[in-house]
């Protein structure tokens, strides 16, 4: 009968927690370039761009928001199709803190770092230190860097024409790459196409950033109605 596995030291649990944030940090700065980049290409100044990461600090989101800006949109029809890609984020504070326990004031800033990655690395480690420890090091992190990465994406952005890199058309290209993994359900699909359409239909008729909230609104509508397809899928990979 072998002896189980030792626990590993807590200097060495934390070096493989921040070595884990590093790796995911790079990644998002680079991302953070593109966006950069593709922000400063849909018409936002570097100001502007760098107030969007720091203050949104949501990647889908802020696509989401340059995409419509490319688009010819205003930002009262941008702001809410960003707010709708990371209210997700609202559901995963409810895990995050049971794993903080955070007291007022430190939910305000706690729920600025509550993201896909920060809530992936707090809720694979074992403990609650642990968990508390890889959420903070990984919102650190992926902060830092995602802001570098976007000043340096905007100032890029900022010196070369937009056209001659294909900027102007790759906002609406990311975000449909980062749409496109929630299109493997069929209830996603009919509820992107029926929005699809319905922005199509009002685009001559309405005015600009309009349709981007009628879209919207429908996939509100298909989130509050009941889900027939979920029984079936259960197993499934969401």
């Amino acid at each position: 009968m072998t002896e189980p596995a030792a626990e590993p030291s807590e200097p060495r649990q934390r070096g493989r927690i921040v070595r884990s944030a590093v790796a995911i940090g790079l990644y998002a700065g680079a991302f953070g370039a593109s966006f950069g980049a593709v922000s400063v290409g849909s018409g936002l100044s570097v100001g502007q761009t760098m107030v969007l990461s720091l203050v949104l600090f949501s990647g889908a989101s802020q696509f989401a928001f340059a995409g419509v800006v490319a688009a010819g949109g205003a930002p009262f029809a941008a702001i809410p199709a960003a707010l709708l890609l990371g209210v997700r984020n609202a559901f995963y504070g409810v895990p995050v803190a049971e794993m903080l326990t955070p007291r007022w004031p430190a939910r305000l800033w706690t729920a600025h770092f509550v993201i896909d990655e920060t809530t992936a690395m707090a809720s694979g480690q074992p403990d609650r230190p642990s968990q508390r420890y890889a959420f903070w090091s990984t919102g650190v992190i992926l902060f830092v860097l995602w802001q570098c990465g976007s000043l340096v994406g905007a100032l890029l952005g900022s010196v070369i024409d937009p056209a001659t890199f294909g900027l102007d058309a790759a906002a609406p290209a990311v975000f449909l790459a980062l749409l496109w993994p929630s299109l493997r359900r069929p209830r996603a699909r009919w509820t992107a196409v029926g929005a699809a359409a319905l922005a199509l239909l009002l685009i001559p008729l309405a005015p600009t950033g309009v349709p981007v909230i009628a879209a919207a609104a429908v996939a509100v509508v298909a989130g509050l109605a009941p889900d027939r397809d979920r029984p079936a899928a259960a197993g499934a990979p969401a």
